[in-house]
């Protein structure tokens, strides 16, 4: 570790999109519902010093003021967990084990789970673009070094600390899970992105394999082309060595077995060129073996998140959304998380997960725009599993298919869609129940809600009354 101490110095049916509140207002940067609560329920410990962090990959920077004094101790640690250790003791020992507050710039990686650990280190981790923009009212210039950007964050953690909420982790249950479910979705887009770069692997030299089978990722489309890797190689073969395989690899359908050998036997090559059939049919192979991978290790994931699901105190809530399967469970239970006392309204969750709009006013002239700063894991899981409610909530279906009549784009119909469930489902998170979809649709119809006039009803099932679209309405959306 290099150390160099020196002295010196937060909706309506009629909308065409989400109505926002009267009485609150998204403002650009934060929630100022959120900060009031903020301000309430964090008390200020006897801080022994403010010290701030600037991030960097090999070597951090570091600046410290005691508490009561105005000349700061600077300094710098290496990105090392030995590094992080010693400053941290060196803290401990100079301050006697007493709370120092530390502002740094940065929401997960090593450096926060790092000192995460030091019982005496509080953290307040900052976004890097209010960091930035920070720096910038008293640098207008843009200049900036290590050391400069260290003490902007400590003059931002003396000034305006209670504006920013302490890092305040939730259960290992939840973290252990959220990580799980973000390293899935990782992983699932990176199948989705090599099974598109063997589909235009395939079209340059085996197009016909697309036709073939429904499903390219398939082990008997990899073990075809590890045995015959090109056209000309399959269609040397005998129908009957053909017919085997297929049979081996589970193809029943002699209708289907014999088209497959029609449709090879008639197939032309679409090149002869040596070079482009062996280096195309490797990398398709390499392909494969990839998805292979890919494919296990999102069932090991799936595996282990379904394990910490089933043990879950809140998955009975989540369980009980109508839509709501094996994958969005996990991401749902991640999204809210355990501590309730974190949001104060499903407002705060509609701003903070970028699914309610933000409204910008200056003097007569205002505008509602799509909120862009947000985590967007975060929102994509109210995005997809708003859109997933429709196949089995009627007035989900009808609410969404209202939307489009009117002429708004899928993404925003769905967003505004995802406003409402974030309202239902805050509520049963809160309380600790279950959603009941008829009790829901008793509601609505008890306020005269607009959705009841959308075509929402209630018809008797087993003896229990269940939502339903009304006769005339389901027609119509499906015509």
């Amino acid at each position: 570790m290099h150390l160099v101490m020196t002295n010196s110095q937060k909706s309506s049916i009629s909308d065409s999109t989400i109505r926002l509140s009267q009485d609150q207002v998204c403002p650009l940067s934060g929630d100022d519902s959120m900060l009031d609560t903020i301000r309430a329920v964090q008390q200020e410990p006897e801080w022994a010093a403010f010290a701030a962090i600037d991030w960097a990959d090999q070597q951090h920077t570091w600046t410290l003021v005691p508490a009561g004094s105005s000349l700061p101790q600077r300094g710098k640690v290496e990105n090392t967990p030995e590094a992080l250790h010693l400053w941290a003791t060196a803290l401990s020992v100079q301050f006697g084990g007493r709370p120092i507050a530390v502002c740094l710039e940065q929401c997960r990686g090593l450096l926060i789970y790092a000192l995460s650990k030091y019982a005496h280190l509080v953290l307040f981790p900052v976004h890097p673009t209010t960091a930035a923009r920070y720096r910038q009212t008293f640098s207008p210039s843009g200049a900036k070094d290590d050391p400069r950007d260290a003490d902007s964050l400590l003059d931002l953690l003396l000034h305006h600390r209670d504006h920013f909420p302490r890092w305040q982790p939730d259960t290992v249950t939840n973290r252990h899970l959220q990580r799980l479910v973000e390293q899935r979705r990782l992983m699932v887009h990176e199948k989705t992105r090599q099974s598109n770069r063997l589909t235009a692997c395939l079209k340059t030299f085996f197009p016909q394999i697309l036709q073939w089978f429904d499903d390219i990722t398939a082990p008997v489309v990899a073990d075809l082309l590890k045995r015959w890797p090109t056209l000309e190689q399959l269609q040397h073969s005998h129908p009957g060595t053909l017919k085997k395989f297929f049979l081996q690899h589970n193809s029943r359908s002699e209708k289907r077995i014999q088209a497959r050998l029609n449709a090879i036997y008639q197939a032309v090559s679409s090149t002869h060129d040596e070079a482009v059939l062996e280096s195309e049919s490797i990398a398709a192979l390499g392909f494969l073996r990839l998805l292979k991978t890919l494919g296990e290790n999102i069932e090991i994931l799936d595996h282990r998140i379904q394990q910490l699901v089933a043990t879950h105190p809140d998955a009975p809530i989540f369980a009980s959304l109508p839509g709501a399967g094996p994958a969005t469970i996990p991401r749902l239970i991640v999204a809210f998380g355990s501590r309730r006392e974190r949001w104060t309204s499903a407002y705060e969750m509609q701003c903070y997960s970028g699914i309610a709009p933000v409204k910008e006013a200056s003097g007569r002239h205002e505008w509602i725009h799509f909120r862009r700063s947000c985590p967007k894991f975060l929102r994509q899981t109210f995005h997809e599993y708003a859109f997933l409610s429709t196949n089995q909530s009627p007035w989900a279906q009808a609410y969404y298919r209202h939307q489009r009549e009117k002429g708004i784009a899928h993404p925003a119909a769905v967003r505004s869609l995802a406003y409402k469930w974030i309202r239902i489902i805050f509520r049963c998170w809160k309380d600790s129940q279950p959603y009941d979809e008829a009790r829901y649709a008793a509601a609505q119809q008890k306020r005269n809600s607009p959705l009841a006039a959308l075509g929402i009803d209630t018809k008797e099932v087993a003896g229990f009354q269940k939502p339903a679209l009304k006769k005339s309405c389901s027609k119509r959306l499906t015509e």
